[in-house]
């Protein structure tokens, strides 16, 4: 079961629960469930029953048992525990496992680089005001596309006329006046690295990676390092990764071999990152924190190589192609579909060749 599957699940449980009158409440458009985070209870967590105990006028932990008596023995959950105040937490079934890997990469197959895209936040306009700050504007025009990429209109506003070089860093400005609201943004770059500075010395994805990638409280390293061309370079890392997932297609077009998910291929932090792909996306544009992105393409990239050096998709030397070699395919495609995505996100070139 997907994280999508399982959110849909539980929405259809409160929908069950209201529909019997036993909870009274109004059915919400989504339901967001997380990986459950170090030392915590199962493999995903919801807080949906402390979303809705106010509603419905009843402890948390009530409305948590309502929906967990109707989500207990769906296919795919082998276990349901309250923890804490009120929260949900599951724990999948291992059986079904392998079925849940191979619905994952047949998404990425099917929506391409706009896997984990959905409507969130579609119907509900944001509008995004920042300052005159080379990384305020970044930051914003990532998370105009984060908000988009969930279905939402948005408006990006500056608090002066931007800055003519802000286009070359691929930042859009709607309109530009005083603030409808106080201004909030990340940590200014250094007093003097203006756009045309950054993009000069490090050109427009190494700029826009040393913007986006530390968390918005944190200060933006923006060092000639960002251009090294080694694996202690995470931008490096995760342009490599995909650049050799698409090497492992050419080649394995040579060999005539076409990729296809027919047996289950032992790579469960691969799996994971993959299948967490849409959640990332959707807490990025919820906390407009592009770097939550940045951080999870890391996570793929890691991944990808531990799993390219421990099951090589391509047969060597005298070897045939086999249903292992072409399952292993799918999986390293799929990962350069979510790093592409990824980056195009976050308005970074995905180069086929590194």
């Amino acid at each position: 079961m997907t994280p999508a599957e399982l959110s849909r699940t539980v929405l259809r449980a409160v929908r069950r629960a209201v529909d019997e009158d036993v909870l009274r409440a109004p059915v919400p458009t989504h339901v967001r469930v997380e990986r459950t985070r170090p030392g915590g209870s199962g493999d995903y967590a919801c807080a949906v029953a402390l979303q809705l105990s106010g509603p419905a006028a009843l402890p948390a932990r009530e409305v948590a048992a309502l929906l967990r008596d109707r989500v207990v023995g769906v296919p795919g959950i082998g276990r349901v525990e309250i923890t804490g105040p009120g929260f949900l937490n599951f724990t999948l079934d291992s059986s079904a496992d392998a079925d849940a890997r191979a619905v994952s990469l047949r998404q990425v197959r099917e929506r391409g680089l706009r896997y984990g895209w959905g409507d969130e936040y579609a119907g509900q306009p944001h509008q995004l005001h920042h300052r005159r700050e080379v990384r305020a504007a970044v930051v914003a025009g990532a998370v105009r596309k984060l908000l988009r990429a969930q279905g939402a209109p948005v408006r990006t506003t500056c608090e002066e006329a931007p800055d003519p070089d802000w286009a070359r860093l691929g930042v859009t400005v709607d309109a530009y006046g005083p603030p409808p609201v106080p201004l909030t943004g990340p940590r200014p770059v250094p007093a003097g690295a203006t756009a045309a500075e950054l993009l000069g010395r490090l050109g427009a994805d190494a700029t826009r990676w040393g913007l986006l990638r530390p968390a918005g409280h944190d200060r933006a390293p923006l060092g000639d390092d960002l251009l090294v061309q080694a694996e202690a370079n995470p931008l490096f890392r995760v342009r490599y990764a995909h650049a050799r997932a698409r090497a492992l297609t050419r080649g394995a077009e040579r060999l005539g071999l076409v990729a296809a998910y027919e047996q289950d291929v032992d790579a469960p932090a691969l799996h994971t990152a993959i299948a967490d792909h849409p959640g990332v996306l959707v807490a990025a544009a919820r906390h407009r924190a592009p770097d939550r992105l940045a951080r999870h393409l890391e996570t793929v990239a890691d991944a990808f190589f531990d799993f390219h050096d421990a099951c090589p998709p391509l047969p060597a030397g005298d070897e045939k192609p086999s249903a292992a070699h072409r399952s292993r395919l799918a999986l390293a495609e799929a990962a350069g579909t979510v790093l592409a995505g990824g980056l195009s996100l976050l308005g970074i070139s995905a180069p086929e060749h590194l």
